[in-house]
């Protein structure tokens, strides 16, 4: 599991924002180039490396993209206003340390906010939004900070590093979905026992409208698509079993059906070839209430594309210090590759 786990760490400190993936396509470029038949990249920047095969034809993805923040506006002081990329809780921003990735290479700074000391007590019992939050490279002026490389579109990402928790769990930022994208990696190189043609897409922009996995699932056209994610848990403090009943270390979770009905309801004949697949796997069902995945715009793409999902999970999500197991990770990937070998029962 060592060589999984230093993927995971590579694309976790990695950074690649929605619409800023170059970093984490090359990575991953490298990584899957051995396994597969071709590689390209399409107009979108979705990544798609295939093995070649016949009928059928199976999509795989998995988002290369993390949630992060765009300069917005820089005052006079040098202090730089943003506009949030992805969904954000805003108080997890708070204080937290920033990459901005200039022209001129990354510069470090901070998330600052007005000091309790100097707060009313009134104020200290509101929560601060995104937008009246600021970062402090250290900047003397507006000019200080242009000549820096800061101008309004440059992307920002959170200054976090992948760490090693107690049992195999681990720590790290934009686990969502690097973690999807170490599973989708690790199936590509073990798929051995298939005549299928199969199509591994890394998607850009997941985070802001799920737009790389309509372009590619529209110009792959697919017989069946599978896509690799993470999920939320509920078994930590702040949540109840109602609102997830899903747990890290009891396995992989297949969807059922996410955000009520209106991001996807998987098939009964999709759910029946991941379920036989998942033979001595243990495995977990999701029926969510909220948040969706690349497969809530696959399915719809054409005519329709029968579409699953299987997720590692995961705590913390949309956050820099995801959580989640190896073990999970690992049977994540078991279950694809079996689900892949298994294909033709779908037919």
């Amino acid at each position: 599991m060592g060589d999984i786990k230093n993927l995971l760490e590579r694309l976790s400190n990695a950074h690649g924002v929605s619409g800023y993936e170059n970093n984490i396509r090359k990575i991953i470029e490298d990584e899957i180039w051995p396994f597969v038949d071709k590689i390209r990249t399409d107009k979108m920047g979705n990544l798609l490396a295939t093995k070649n095969g016949g009928s059928p034809e199976l999509m795989l993805a998995a988002h290369m993209d993390e949630i992060g923040l765009m300069v917005k506006y820089v005052d006079e002081k040098g202090f730089i206003y943003f506009t949030t990329t992805g969904g954000w809780f805003d108080q997890t921003l708070l204080n937290q340390r920033m990459i901005l990735h200039t022209v001129n290479g990354p510069i470090y700074g901070v998330i600052g906010s007005k000091p309790p000391h100097a707060m009313k007590k009134e104020e200290t019992k509101k929560p601060v939004k995104a937008e009246d939050m600021f970062i402090d490279i250290g900047a003397t002026s507006k000019e200080n900070a242009e000549k820096s490389g800061v101008f309004p579109g440059t992307p920002i990402t959170s200054d976090m590093e992948f760490k090693s928790l107690c049992n195999d769990f681990v720590t790290g930022k934009a686990l969502d979905d690097r973690g999807g994208c170490v599973v989708l990696i690790e199936a590509m190189k073990r798929i051995k026992d298939t005549k299928a043609t199969i199509h591994a897409v890394f998607t850009v922009q997941e985070e802001v409208g799920l737009k790389g996995g309509r372009t590619s699932a529209f110009g792959l056209d697919p017989d069946v698509a599978l896509v690799s994610e993470v999920t939320f848990t509920g078994d930590h403090p702040g949540i109840e079993k109602k609102d997830s009943a899903l747990e890290i270390g009891k396995g992989p979770v297949i969807t059922v059906s996410d955000a009520e009905g209106r991001g996807i309801i998987v098939s009964e004949p999709v759910l029946k070839w991941l379920k036989n697949a998942a033979v001595n796997i243990p495995y977990q069902l999701k029926v969510g209430s909220g948040g969706q995945t690349d497969a809530s715009i696959i399915h719809l793409t054409r005519e329709g594309i029968p579409t699953g999902v299987i997720s590692i999970p995961s705590r913390y999500i949309h956050t820099p210090v995801n959580v989640l197991n190896m073990n999970d990770l690992e049977n994540s990937v078991k279950l694809i590759v079996r689900a892949v070998e298994k294909v033709d029962q779908f037919f």
